[in-house]
């Protein structure tokens, strides 16, 4: 039993290196080298970009909840406008 948990153990941390692969390490340069700046600019850079988008995707859901809400509003003044 104890041998099975181990090796689900083992599996989920071995997953879970796999995943944090992908970003790029800036460790592995001199910290004031030309590469070093160049990484950590990247890495800025491209969460720069991420957090913008966001950002104008939820502004975007946003105001089209707002503006379906008030744009009902008017439409119910409308009807009763014009059923009157």
């Amino acid at each position: 039993m104890k041998s099975k948990l181990f090796l689900i153990i083992f599996f989920i941390f071995s997953f879970n290196n796999l995943l944090h692969s992908d970003e790029s390490k800036c460790t592995e340069f001199k910290k004031f080298s030309v590469n070093y700046i160049k990484c950590k600019s990247g890495l800025l850079k491209n969460k720069t970009i991420s957090a913008g988008k966001n950002f104008l995707e939820d502004t975007k859901k946003y105001q089209k909840k707002e503006w379906s809400k008030e744009g009902k509003k008017i439409n119910k003044i409308k009807e009763k406008i014009v059923g009157q």
